[in-house]
């Protein structure tokens, strides 16, 4: 899941970053409204977080000119400004969800996981193939009904895979969901995620396969059953 993160305040942001970061997100992070609108342009979403007081104008502001557009990105409001009055103001224009500073990492990504489990959003509750299942919420995976340990980026990784299982899923669009805009990614970075995958889920006793697609990107597939996603 990849996030874009507007905030002007340099240690929040970097406190922010490292916190998500750790929950399994992929955060992107600029300072001002211009970098922000610049990056939505450049990359696709599944959240934004955004702060009100920024350097070059309020935040409000942005909210306004996507849902002008048509920009249906939940957009979760990170705010100084405690009023009620305030908070409708912000949720009225069109933001999804308002936090106000300071608050706790573990809220902020509770708050996270729960605007892209809304309908339409990207996080669904479990999603599976073959006996393989993925918890999106606990951010945990099961192989035939057992706990299997796994790092972040290989279960974002899977996570991207499952959800288009069946299907051919290109390098280009595995990267985008792996690895921030500023990121130094190594030539063959996504070849060793898909190795180390491959060799978890084969220990695990996994009944799926994850087949590369030369010169594409990669396909996972289950051996018995179409993958699904529900909740």
């Amino acid at each position: 899941m990849r996030l874009l993160l507007i905030e002007d305040n340099a240690r929040l942001g970097e406190l922010i970053v490292e916190g998500l970061e750790r929950e399994g997100f992929v955060i992107d992070w600029h300072e001002t409204l211009e970098e922000g609108l610049e990056a939505r342009g450049l990359a696709a979403y599944d959240l934004i977080l955004l702060d009100l007081g920024l350097p070059d104008g309020d935040g409000l502001d942005l909210v306004r000119r996507l849902r002008r557009d048509r920009d249906v990105v939940p957009i979760l409001i990170l705010t100084a400004r405690g009023g009620l009055g305030e908070k409708i103001a912000g949720l009225d224009v069109g933001a999804d969800d308002y936090l106000v500073k300071p608050f706790d990492i573990a809220e902020l990504a509770a708050r996270c996981r729960a605007l892209l489990r809304r309908p339409g959003a990207c996080l669904g509750v479990v999603l599976s193939a073959g006996n393989v299942a993925l918890d999106t919420a606990s951010r945990s995976l099961q192989v035939a009904g057992v706990s299997v340990a796994i790092t972040p980026r290989e279960l974002a990784l899977l996570e991207h895979l499952l959800r288009r299982a069946g299907q051919v899923v290109t390098k280009a669009s595995l990267e985008d969901q792996l690895y921030a805009m500023d990121a130094e990614v190594t030539p063959n970075a996504l070849e060793v995620a898909v190795s180390r995958l491959r060799k978890r889920l084969a220990s695990a006793g996994a009944d799926v396969i994850l087949r590369t697609a030369h010169g594409v990107g990669y396909v996972l597939l289950a051996s018995t059953h179409a993958a699904c996603a529900h909740g």
